[in-house]
């Protein structure tokens, strides 16, 4: 199976931001490398988790260390309360079937 590499991010909100904390937290264009991306966020709406995959570590590093990140994410501050983050490599799981 093919290895895949993973950003995953989760964070605490301030109570009622999620709505403003989604359109501070998408990206202006699609990042160079980053194949896909999901979020998933707590039925209080206080936690949000993105996973997105990339192409490789450099590619996830290199949007981590750029201009519009930085703007992503100073413009994400205000509703955060708490923040973690990793970065993962790994592949699918095989499901056996009954």
């Amino acid at each position: 199976m093919e290895e895949q590499f993973v950003w995953v991010t989760t964070r605490r909100l301030r109570p009622g931001t999620l709505e403003d904390f989604e359109s501070a937290w998408r990206p202006g264009a699609t990042p160079q490398g980053m194949r896909r991306a999901f979020a998933y966020w707590s039925e209080d709406g206080q936690e949000i988790t993105g996973v997105s995959f990339w192409d490789s570590k450099e590619a996830c590093d290199s949007w981590r260390a750029s201009d519009p990140e930085a703007q992503r994410r100073a413009a994400m501050a205000p509703y955060v309360v708490e923040e973690r983050e990793g970065f993962y490599r790994g592949r699918e799981l095989a499901i056996p079937h009954s």
